[in-house]
Formats: C-alpha cells, sequence, structure tokens
C-alpha cells in the first residue's frame, strides 16, 4: 500500500524529523557530563570534599546494589572515572585544561572495588573534624610548620588500621590543641609513603620541626598514644613559689608573655599534672603555664585572696596587689580546652598598623599582614594568635590593616576581599598574598616560604610588558586546586634561579581583562616572557620539572624543524644519523601532555653520546600541508628515522601505549645498531676464555622478557667501553651447555671476564646492574685496579 504526502505534509514531516534529530543531540550532549558535575561537587573541591562526594555516590550507584539495573556497571564506570582522575593533581590539571581530550592516553577508572569496601574501607577519617587527612601536596607543608604532629599513615585494605580507627579518634579529639592529628591513605598517597619509608599499616609518627621523625611502636590504646605523644610535648610547667613569682609576674611586661597559674589549696579541685601539661603544650609561646601549692606558700596565696583551689591568667604587665586592675583573669573551669579558649580570648590582638605608617613599617621589616574590612571583620580566628610565635625564628611581624581606613593602598595593592599577605621587607612592591587554606599550618609554612623566595603577586601596574629581564608567570584562579598546589613549587623553583628568571603570580578573578589580552583559558597557565619570545610551561606540578622547562629554553633539547630543515637534517641525514621525529598540534591535548617527556627523553644523554642519535619536532598546525603530506593522520605521530641503508625502511612509527621519556627510549633502543658481538661455544672459548681481551657477556634467552628489554642497554654499554672492553652474547637456549658451565641460573646475567696474563675462569665476576652506566662505571673501576695491580708487579720485579 503506499501513502501519498501532500506538499504540506511532507514539510510537517520534515520538521518533526528534524527536531527528533536535533533532541537526540541534545541527550547525548546533555548525557556526557564533566567530572565535577557527575560527582556533584564544585571545581575548588578540595582532595577530601571530592571523596566524600565520591563515597557517598559509590554507596547509591554500585551494582551491588543495583543488580536488576542493567546500566549499573556503565553508570558507575562514569563516576569511577571522574573520581580517579580529580584526585590525581596531575590528571586533574590536564582535565581542566583539556578535557576528556587531555586524558585519552590515561585509563584510570576501570576498575572499582565492592560495595563494602566503600561503605567500610574508604576514606576512613574524612568524617573526623580533629583529624587532618594529608594529601601529597600538603605533608611537608603541614609537619614543617614548626606545631607538633602524630600522623597515622594507613592503608584502607588493612584490618589493623580499622582496628585502630575508633582509638585514633578517641584519641584525637583528647589531644585536639595539644598537638595536631593527622592522617595520610597510603592507598591514595602511594609515592608519598614510599618516600617517608612507609613498608607496613598501620605506621604512627611523631614529626616536628628540627626534629627526626619518631615512630610508635607501643601498644595502640588511647593512655598508651597520649603517654608517647605528651613525650614530645616541650613545654614546661614551672612551679612557683614566694621567692620567684614576684619576679615572674613582673618581667612578663618586658616579655609580653604571661602567666597561666593554677593555685592548689586544701579546698576545692586543682588541675591534674596532666591537664597543666596539656595546657603548656596549647599555649606554647603564648603564655608561660606555672602552678602553685597554697599549703606551703600560705602567705602568699592569702595575701593574693586565694582561699580555694583555682586557675588565674596573669596578662603581661598585671600588677599583683590590684588583681582588677591589672586584668588578672580567674578561671573556673578544670577542662584544658575550656581554659584555653578564654586564656585566647583574652589575648592582645595583633598590632593594627594605619595607612600613614605602612609604608615606613614595610620597609624595613617582614611582615604577615592580615587586611580586614572594618573592626567587625572576624577574618581571622582566634587560633591564628600563635602565628607570631610559630613566625618568631623567621623574623616576621604580624599585623592588621583595614581596608576602609584606606581604599586606595588596598586597591594598589588588588586587595579587594579580607585576605592575608607577606611583605618581604622591600616596601609594598614586593610582596605575594596568601591564596592556600585558612588553616594555621598552611599560613605558617606560606609566610616561611615567600619571605625566602622571590615570587610577587603582580598586577597591570607592575606586569612585565616589554621587560628587559625574563619572566615567568603563572595565570591562576585561586578556587583552582592543581592552582594552589603549583604556588610552592614555583617558590622553590624561584630560589634556584635568582637573578636569572623574575618570578610573579597574576589572578585571573581579579585581572581577567589582561588574562583574556594574553589568551588564558585554563589554571593554571603558566609562561615565561622573554622580551618578544612567549613559552607555555606543560610540565608537572613540580620545582625540578619547572627548572628543566628553563634548562631547556637555554638550552634546547628538541630541534624544532621546519619543512625545509626536515628535508634537509631528517631526509638527507648522513648515513650514521639517527633521528627521532614528533609531529604534533598544539591544540591537541595528548601532544601538551606528551611534550615534556619528549624533550626530558631528549636530555637523557647516553643515546645522543654513543649513537649520532638527534630529537625533532614538527608543528603540524603551522606547517599543515608539509604533515599531510608526509601523511600524518593524527597527533601525536612520533617516527625514528633509521641509520641510513639500501634495505632500511624510510622510518618506524612508535605504537606503545605509554608515552613517558621511559618508554620512549626504551623503544628508540631496539632500533640502533648492533655493536656487540653473538658467540658461539667455539668463540666464547677462543675469544673470551683464552683470548687476551677483558670481555663483558650477557648471557640471555630469547623468550625472556626482561632480556629483550635488557637488549639495547647492553647496546650502549657496548659502546660505552668500546676499545678497552669487548662486548659479547650468548644465546643460553641456543648453547645450554656453555650458560650451564658459566654457572647461569637466570636471565639475563652479566658477567665480566678481565685478561689478567692467563686462561680466564669460565664462571668469570658477576655484575649486579641492568643499567648501561653503573656498569661501564664499575668496570673502569676494576681496569683501574687491574691496571694498577700490573704496575705494582713490574715495581717489584724492578
Amino acid at each position: 500500500m503506499e501513502f501519498l504526502l501532500s506538499k504540506g505534509d511532507y514539510i510537517r514531516y520534515f520538521k518533526r524529523s528534524l527536531l527528533l534529530v536535533l533532541v537526540c543531540v541534545i541527550v547525548l550532549v546533555c548525557t556526557d557530563q564533566d567530572y565535577y558535575s557527575l560527582l556533584g561537587v564544585s571545581k575548588e573541591a578540595s582532595s577530601r570534599e571530592i571523596r566524600q562526594a565520591f563515597k557517598k555516590l559509590a554507596l547509591k550507584l554500585h551494582p551491588d546494589k543495583n543488580q536488576n539495573d542493567p546500566n549499573a556497571h556503565e553508570n558507575f564506570l562514569k563516576i569511577n572515572r571522574a573520581y580517579e582522575v580529580l584526585k590525581d593533581e596531575d590528571l586533574r590539571k590536564k582535565y581542566d585544561k583539556y578535557g576528556e581530550k587531555g586524558l585519552e592516553d590515561q585509563q584510570q577508572g576501570g576498575r572499582y572495588e565492592s560495595w563494602h569496601f566503600y561503605r567500610y574501607d574508604f576514606g576512613i577519617y574524612d568524617d573526623d573534624p580533629e583529624i587532618i587527612t594529608l594529601d601529597r601536596g600538603e605533608f611537608d607543608a603541614a609537619v614543617n610548620s614548626g606545631e607538633l604532629w602524630f600522623v597515622n599513615f594507613y592503608s584502607p585494605r588493612c584490618s589493623h588500621c580499622h582496628d585502630l580507627a575508633p582509638t585514633w579518634r578517641e584519641f584525637a579529639k583528647e589531644m585536639d590543641g595539644v598537638i595536631r592529628i593527622g592522617a595520610v591513605n597510603c592507598g591514595d598517597n602511594r609515592m608519598l609513603c614510599r618516600i617517608k619509608g612507609i613498608n607496613s599499616y598501620p605506621s604512627l609518627y611523631v614529626f616536628k620541626t628540627g626534629m627526626q621523625p619518631v615512630k610508635y611502636y607501643g601498644d595502640r590504646s588511647k593512655e598508651s598514644l597520649k603517654n608517647f605523644a605528651m613525650q614530645y610535648v616541650t613545654s614546661t610547667v614551672t612551679e612557683l613559689w614566694a621567692g620567684n613569682f614576684v619576679n615572674a609576674i613582673e618581667t612578663s611586661f618586658a616579655s609580653g608573655v604571661g602567666w597561666l597559674i593554677t593555685f592548689c589549696a586544701e579546698r576545692g579541685d586543682c588541675l591534674s599534672y596532666q591537664t597543666r601539661l596539656k595546657l603548656a603544650g596549647m599555649l606554647e609561646g603564648l603564655a608561660n603555664v606555672g602552678w602553685m601549692d597554697c599549703g606551703t606558700q600560705g602567705e602568699l596565696c592569702d595575701n593574693l585572696d586565694i582561699s580555694t583551689s583555682t586557675t588565674a591568667y596573669f596578662p603581661p604587665g598585671a600588677t599583683i596587689n590590684n588583681k582588677e586592675k591589672g586584668g588578672v583573669l580567674f578561671l573556673n573551669s578544670l577542662d584544658a580546652r575550656e581554659i584555653h579558649q578564654e586564656v585566647m580570648q583574652h589575648l592582645p590582638d595583633f598590632e593594627i598598623i594605619s595607612a600613614a605608617s605602612l609604608e615606613d613599617h614595610l620597609a624595613h621589616h617582614r611582615w604577615l599582614i592580615f587586611f580586614q574590612f572594618g573592626e567587625k571583620d572576624k577574618s581571622h580566628v582566634q587560633e591564628f594568635k600563635k602565628l607570631k610565635f610559630l613566625l618568631k625564628d623567621e623574623h616576621i611581624q604580624v599585623g592588621k590593616f583595614d581596608c576602609l581606613s584606606s581604599p586606595t593602598i588596598c586597591n594598589k595593592l588588588y586587595v579587594y576581599q579580607p585576605c592575608l599577605a607577606v611583605f618581604k621587607g622591600k616596601g609594598t612592591g614586593d610582596y605575594e598574598i596568601h591564596h592556600g587554606k585558612k588553616i594555621l599550618y598552611d599560613i605558617v609554612a606560606f609566610a616561611k616560604e615567600s619571605v625566602n623566595s622571590h615570587v610577587i603577586t603582580l598586577g597591570p601596574q607592575n606586569f612585565p610588558d616589554k621587560e628587559k629581564e625574563p619572566w615567568l608567570v603563572d595565570f591562576f584562579a585561586p578556587w583552582c586546586p592543581p592552582c594552589r598546589a603549583l604556588l610552592p613549587e614555583l617558590r622553590k623553583a624561584s630560589v634556584h634561579l635568582y637573578g636569572q628568571l623574575k618570578f610573579g603570580t597574576l589572578d585571573c578573578t581579579v585581572h581577567e581583562g589582561l588574562c583574556n589580552m594574553h589568551n588564558i583559558r585554563a589554571y593554571p597557565t603558566t609562561v615565561v616572557f622573554n622580551q618578544s619570545d612567549v613559552h607555555e610551561y606543560e610540565g608537572h606540578h613540580s620545582a625540578e620539572q619547572i627548572l628543566e622547562f628553563i634548562e631547556d629554553l637555554r638550552n634546547p633539547s628538541v630541534v624544532s624543524l621546519t619543512p625545509e630543515t626536515f628535508v634537509e637534517l631528517v631526509q638527507r641525514r648522513k648515513r650514521e644519523e639517527i633521528w627521532m621525529v614528533d609531529f604534533y598540534a598544539p591544540w591537541c591535548g595528548p601532544c601538551q601532555a606528551l611534550m615534556p617527556e619528549w624533550k626530558k627523553m631528549a636530555r637523557v644523554n647516553d643515546i645522543q653520546t654513543f649513537f649520532l642519535v638527534f630529537v625533532g619536532s614538527v608543528d603540524c598546525q603551522k606547517y599543515y600541508s608539509f604533515c599531510h603530506q608526509e601523511s600524518v593522520r593524527g597527533y601525536p605521530e612520533i617516527r625514528l628515522f633509521p641509520q641510513r641503508s639500501n634495505t632500511a625502511h624510510q622510518y618506524y612509527s612508535y605504537n606503545g601505549w605509554h608515552r613517558d621519556a621511559y618508554s620512549l627510549r626504551g623503544w628508540a633502543l631496539g632500533y640502533l645498531p648492533q655493536v656487540s658481538v653473538d658467540l658461539t661455544p667455539q668463540s666464547f672459548t677462543e675469544k673470551v676464555l683464552n683470548g687476551k681481551d677483558h670481555w663483558v657477556i650477557d648471557f640471555y634467552a630469547p623468550w625472556c622478557g626482561p632480556c629483550q628489554n635488557f637488549a639495547p642497554e647492553f647496546e650502549i654499554l657496548a659502546r660505552a667501553i668500546k676499545g678497552k672492553v669487548k662486548a659479547g652474547k650468548v644465546d643460553c637456549q641456543a648453547y645450554a651447555h656453555t650458560c650451564q658451565t658459566a654457572d647461569i641460573r637466570a636471565y639475563p646475567t652479566v658477567k665480566f671476564y678481565p685478561y689478567q696474563g692467563t686462561k680466564k675462569n669460565i664462571l668469570g665476576e658477576y655484575i649486579d646492574s641492568r643499567d648501561a652506566k653503573s656498569i661501564a662505571d664499575l668496570l673502569n673501576e676494576k681496569l683501574e685496579a687491574i691496571q694498577n695491580k700490573g704496575k705494582r708487579k713490574k715495581s717489584r720485579n724492578k
């Protein structure tokens, strides 16, 4: 049966079909949510917030709890992938900058755990406010802040760790304010735990600046943990009597530190020794802690009108004769935290700096300044009063400035909301605004790093425009966690490059126009300005990588090829030359991820030293027609052009999964010409055992994976020692008897056969290394020893 459509019906049908297509497209786009939306967190979410959000979704969406949903597995993979990327600092930066395209060579999120794991094992301490969960990026800043830390390194799969958790929580609550209680999840921070030498769980360590970490080996009861930790509370409790009491109170004015004194009388409850010691730790640097026995010092206690046990705080300059006038604070609590809180409220606030005196203050001393907007601004907490004590050794003074008293000054400093900044003793031009967490240990770490580094805050007035000196500028947003993680690394790098490169940071949420002018599309974006040359940094967030990047700008390890230089240098290369070329596009995420690894591989000089290997790159956005002519169909395209011969391939393409410097180097080594000699049982006996040359031998099996990996390394060794030691290879599958006679028990095995005037022993000298440079160094040492032995023998004969 046929149906005929009129012109009007056809148009209406076409419109409905088009609408259906558009709806399908919209659905496809909308379901492809970004990772932050999938987890329901903002882009500024912390690691703890990301873990908490993922755990909540994992318990709800896990396939174990949704067995009737055919899409449960795929839905869970999406949130698992999002979590695996966002919890990793480097992957998160790539994702923020390039989206999923920047992660094409990463495969995180393909596996997940059971529902039981996420319910009982995942994020053990994320909901405990007294326990600070430390990640790799903040660990060093925390334990080097000057405070005392007790840290639990644990694994979510460790049953003993779960057994300890309730005790650790109770211990943290009791010690809150005395010492910092931390936790490190070694499942998420494997590298950090490996660096710290953690090889069993749970591992408990005490950390304090200037002291080696101390491991706890005792039983895991709360009392034992407390007794151990209190050993490292170095504050003391002073016993006072008539002879030293008056002197202590009178001298407190000069020191600026008051006294918290417990008077123990027959009536009433007196603070216990343990409570007094805890208070000494909590108030370290802020108040001295002492006690007096009114039983033996009755006359003094009577003069002070003290008849029952009590605790009093005597501020600096307090007068004994008139306690009310002297501001003496009597406390009726026996709880250490309550007493601590009252004393902290009674301590004087930071010095308020006026607009007229600000420049003079900042020109002669280092300052940490809290910028507030109005006297009622409560942007800092009582705990921050410890800053004076914790920053004393760095000679950093702490003060406040009210921006409402002088908006012009704050505008000039780009301060538009409550914040804090470090001024380095050179006036208002040399300063850095803090963008980290508003937590005591983070502020202390920032202040110490900042005054000793050379990073400054930039704005339109001091932005490097046509400067003769080179600048590294970090364009960032304060809400971006990878941005905040990069800042301490910039400070470290600035110390190493002082006098060679200036460092500055630009907040793109404040200076949006300036960032748009420089085409900044993602954070952080780090750029080196060297007059008219602009270079964007694409490496990892570490000072070491930044230093490598700068070194590479000075002495480029990768040759930037044009179509003309490609023809001249690569296609018309000399017969013995080898070229490795990366065809890339600047907008391509995987290309950007490859570039630092490509440069790192080029800097490894063993290939270039012993073989004429050159490393280059071609910008296929700039030279699109040329790349198309060379049959480049995707980016990045990595090719190796071997030594020229009549039968050699024109090039070899890299199809490996991993694009790190080590993997690329290993791939390239496989195409280098063989320098070593393949030996048979006959040639092994004639040349190695009976010959008059030194030999190093690689005993291998063709089917052995480690042997295949070591083969190119052995060729580098052969080149390195050429002329001194000959290099040979013995196939133990083909010549099993020879290898058995040489006592070869594993593959590959490297042995040295030195010639010392007589036939060599078939057992040789075993070399326990698989690194070409290490083996070469060892052989040179052995050759030198043989040479010196020969000289001594000749001397004795004479």
